[in-house]
């Protein structure tokens, strides 16, 4: 089939690429004409695990390739994906320019039948508000459909190529035929293409994604809580994830929820509610947890220093929102840098693939590292915000040559506290710090 992906952010370049995999003609359009220019050349402007393989392959073998021509990408597609930002705005409402705006403009290019996808994360209602776009400017008929991606950063691409299930949302039949053949190659081994109204369709994913979120922030409560009456929250989460009405997933306590999804599309469903007149009051207390969570460790941090870090000097394992991304939109460290700096101290900070993005946010506002051995060198302390696994394992007797003094304030509990306490640290995580386990050092 020949496809068109509009817009080449994350969902679209995955999308994209992972279409052509299975023998589509894809063509994406981009503005940005010098993001185009170094894909055209093989430069992929994100990383992804496995994306790199396919994108490469795909650009040799003709079916995978960029424009900045909309026209182009038009005339010769049957089905359009619309892989655009939607932003929250001032009010907290999903923006919507991006995707109205290309379907004015790809309405007035359109001559014949074309199925039109909104691929991003809408609010419940814009399918009709895109068809009212389209019966604006054309009289060819066109459907609109509502395709919802549920691709975790880390895992895109194998989400993309083996997905639980595919969200569509049309009530022509026409359209589901084509979405039927175009999605079989990825169903192949039963999961389900879940076929339902537009409406249904918009409303899954800001479900999804809620209640995603508000699994991960009970988790955070009951770990506090843990802290305070001297539970164990790992012990707690193993009791509670083997209940299989619960789940095993989304249940490791941390600094909180980051990224590009979970914390709009939780905004963006709790403003949907309340335009109509309802008040969703577990999304309400889920962003007012989860913005305390992200700056839980420089709370511990102010206690074990006795509210004053002027002048002390840290060093900080992670800055992207989750290992196996650079993506730091709305990621825990930068809230923690931020406190820090504000408060008199200093940092430097080490992620595998994150860094260019926080050079680009930050500038000097904190220094670099290397690596993460040279991240530690003269640190009072050693903070940890993202849970890449070259962290999981590392060499203790080296990072005690390099730090100031033996603490470590884990906020994705990747040690083990017996074996911190044997090694002589200060360790202090979430929802494990047991008094039996504490070690004192002079902190001073």
């Amino acid at each position: 089939m020949k496809i068109a992906v509009i817009g080449t952010g994350y969902v679209g370049l995955v999308t994209g690429t992972c279409l052509a995999e299975t023998g589509n003609n894809v063509i994406c359009v981009d503005i940005d004409k010098v993001k185009v220019e170094k894909m055209q050349n093989g430069i992929i402007p994100i990383y992804e695990p496995g994306l790199d393989t396919l994108f490469l392959r795909n650009i040799s073998q003709r079916r995978l390739s960029f424009t900045t021509d909309l026209s182009l990408a038009v005339a010769e597609a049957q089905i359009i994906f619309m892989a655009l930002p939607t932003p929250p705005g001032g009010d907290g409402n999903a923006d919507l320019s991006y995707i109205l705006g290309a379907a004015a403009d790809i309405s007035k290019l359109v001559t014949e039948y074309k199925v039109i996808v909104n691929k991003s994360t809408v609010p419940v209602g814009t399918a009709d508000k895109v068809q009212a776009v389209f019966a604006a400017n054309t009289n060819v008929e066109i459907d609109v459909v509502s395709n919802p991606e549920f691709l975790r950063e880390g895992v895109a691409v194998e989400d993309f190529m083996k997905p639980d299930r595919v969200v569509i949302g049309t009530k022509s039949e026409r359209a589901i035929k084509l979405m039927t053949e175009l999605y079989g190659p990825y169903v192949r081994q039963g999961n389900p293409i879940l076929f339902m109204d537009e409406k249904s369709s918009e409303l899954t994913k800001y479900a999804a994604n809620s209640f995603l979120a508000t699994k991960i922030t009970f988790m955070n409560e009951i770990a506090n809580l843990c802290e305070l009456v001297g539970a164990d929250v790992d012990a707690v989460r193993r009791g509670i994830g083997s209940d299989e009405r619960i789940g095993k997933r989304f249940l490791f306590p941390g600094l909180g929820y980051g990224g590009s999804c979970f914390p709009k599309d939780v905004q963006a469903l709790s403003k949907s509610a309340e335009e109509n007149t309802y008040d969703f009051q577990i999304l309400k207390a889920v962003m007012s947890v989860n913005e305390k969570q992200k700056t839980v460790l420089v709370d511990k941090i102010l206690k074990y220093y006795n509210q004053d870090i002027r002048g002390k000097h840290f060093a900080l394992w992670g800055l992207s929102f989750k290992p196996e991304t650079d993506d730091i939109r709305e990621a825990p460290a930068l809230y923690i840098i931020d406190l820090l700096v504000k408060n008199g101290a200093t940092v430097t900070a080490f992620d595998p693939e994150g860094m260019e993005n926080v050079k680009t946010l930050l500038g000097n506002k904190i220094t670099y590292a290397a690596n993460q051995y040279n991240a530690l060198r003269g640190a009072d302390a050693l903070l940890i915000a993202t849970e890449w696994s070259l962290f999981r394992n590392p060499d203790f007797d080296l990072m005690e040559e390099s730090l100031v003094n033996k603490v470590i304030f884990d906020g994705r509990n990747l040690y083990d506290l017996q074996k911190m306490t044997e090694l002589g640290y200060y360790y202090n995580s979430i929802g494990r710090t047991l008094i039996e386990n504490e070690v004192l050092i002079d902190n001073q």
